[in-house]
């Protein structure tokens, strides 16, 4: 394994040196072998941790006996590079991919579980692999299924990328496949047939003309999104089509359940669809989101250590994942989620320290 990076001025560890380290250590979804070599080598000399590993997941905790436990997580996995897989620093600014989604964060989590010893609370610290891809191959998933026992906890942070706030709860995810049907004929005479490629139009245009969804949560404005992300359809240059296809996705506020949902799907629908040519629609994929759970006394001093008001979560986060399973969470970590996946991701040294200070400052109070 690598040395330690070089100690900071205040006695912890040079925060963006390590994360340019981590950026260093190629972990593409399904390959995290080696940040989970590196996380449990780190962590396996704390002699007031339990360092446990299961596959490419690594959970290390305290057993102080404190009356509370905090999960700490982050995941060890990014996206694909897009011409930024080589860290690059430039004064107090690393640019490279998973600088900010979310390997500051990790690097946050990584010198603190190292240095606060004594928190006044029992912390678990979870590093889990798969993130970035389907919630099927979820590390955190795995952990649920193999040992939920490492993952009782009262409440939980998530370290995604907020550059330093509290991003409370987060939004549901939902995608369906609307198929239209249609009559072939000859593109030379299409008044014999129906094209449905051209009977896509109207269900585009509700989509493009809907007038959004916006719910206030414990102060949090979640703003609904409903994109169209993909087409399909065709069958030949000279063909007018049978069948077309278009994959929509809807992001939906916390106080919305699958079923809520899917009623919102139908009514945007509705009088759009013909039951004679076999026009129907699937859902492929769909999580529900968690609401902003900012009452549990941690992860209100969270929002009280950070001294700015917190933010709703508009994407999906496994913050959703925790509340499923009964514990309240929320997102905190270092980088601006703006620039999560983006060809210019990067984040500041501010960015680590603030994160850091207000993790210890709860940890520690």
């Amino acid at each position: 394994m690598p040395a330690d990076p070089v100690t900071g001025p205040v006695g912890g560890t040079d925060l963006l040196s390590l994360t340019t380290e981590l950026v260093g250590i190629p972990s593409l979804s399904h390959h995290e072998a080696a940040m989970a070599d590196l996380v449990a080598d780190r962590l396996a000399g704390c002699s007031w941790l339990t360092v446990d590993r299961v596959g490419d997941n690594v959970v290390a905790r305290t057993d102080l006996g404190r009356s509370q436990r905090l999960i700490v997580a982050g995941h060890l996995d990014t996206v694909p590079p897009a011409g930024n897989g080589v860290a690059r620093v430039d004064g107090d600014v690393l640019w490279g991919v998973g600088s900010a989604d979310m390997k500051g964060g990790l690097a946050v989590m990584l010198d603190v579980a190292r240095t606060v010893t004594d928190p006044s609370v029992d912390v678990t610290w979870c590093f889990y692999a798969c993130e970035e891809v389907s919630r099927d191959d979820s590390g955190l998933g795995q952990l649920w299924d193999a040992r939920p026992d490492l993952l009782v906890a009262d409440a939980a942070i998530l370290g995604e990328p907020t550059d330093g706030l509290v991003e409370a709860g987060c939004q549901g995810t939902m995608r369906v496949v609307i198929h239209l049907g249609g009559v072939r004929a000859h593109t030379a005479r299409p008044f014999t047939g129906n094209n449905a490629i051209h009977r896509l139009v109207p269900v585009l245009e509700r989509i493009t003309n809907w007038e959004g969804r916006s719910v206030v949560l414990d102060g949090c404005d979640y703003v609904e999104q409903l994109q169209a992300v993909a087409v399909d359809g065709g069958v030949a240059g000279n063909v007018v089509p049978d069948h077309a296809a278009v994959t929509v996705n809807y992001r939906y506020a916390p106080d919305r359940d699958r079923a809520a949902a899917r009623g919102f799907i139908t009514a945007l629908l509705d009088g759009l669809l013909d039951d004679s040519l076999g026009d129907r629609w699937e859902v492929v994929d769909q999580a529900d989101g968690a609401p902003p759970a900012l009452t549990h006394p941690l992860l209100a001093a969270l929002v009280a250590r950070t001294g700015q008001p917190p933010k709703a979560k508009v994407g999906w986060t496994d913050v959703a994942s925790f509340w499923a399973h009964g514990v309240p969470a929320a997102n905190f970590g270092a980088g601006d989620p703006l620039l999560a996946h983006h060809p210019d991701e990067r984040v500041t040294r501010d960015s680590l320290e603030r994160t850091r200070a207000a993790l210890v400052a709860v940890l520690t109070q």
